[in-house]
């Protein structure tokens, strides 16, 4: 596990996860969120996140924390580059909760957590099978089995 991509639902617990596994792995972590959106959320345009993507991947370790839902139109670059790709897919209920105290968010967000597992999932499990057809992919459905991967990892030293 040297690079790896952690997937989701808005309100899922990605960077959560992304923060452990990196305290885990000792690899650096990136919210793609941050480099993503601009002041006054404001989406990147598409080349440049491209290159932005690009430039990121060459490192020789990471985890890239982040679903950018519908904004993001090639995660394919960092799909392709990926040995590990970690999907959280949590209940709707569950993420609208986590989203709620973490502050207010814009319509569309809410539409693409609540059409998440109809509309996205499938896509990023297509994705993944295109891009990353040799990583190891975890599809991790509630916060146990979060807890469960990580002790796991935590007990073998990965």
């Amino acid at each position: 596990m040297r690079r790896v991509v952690i997937l989701g639902r808005g309100g899922a617990g990605k960077s959560v996860l992304a923060r452990q596994l990196g305290e885990v792995t000792g690899l650096p972590v990136v919210e793609l969120d941050t480099l993503f959106w601009q002041p006054g959320l404001v989406a990147t345009d598409p080349a440049r996140w491209a290159a932005c993507q690009r430039e990121l991947v060459q490192r020789d370790a990471w985890i890239l924390d982040g679903d950018l839902g519908p904004y993001d139109s090639d995660p394919q670059i960092r799909l392709r580059a990926a040995d590990t790709v970690i999907v959280l897919d949590f209940a709707f209920l569950r993420c609208a909760w986590r989203t709620i105290r973490q502050g207010r968010e814009r319509g569309d967000y809410w539409r693409w957590i609540w059409a998440y597992r109809r509309r996205s999932l499938p896509a990023v499990m297509q994705a993944i099978s295109a891009a990353a057809p040799d990583a190891e992919v975890h599809l991790l459905r509630s916060p146990r089995t979060v807890r469960r991967f990580v002790a796991r990892l935590r007990r073998t030293g990965t």
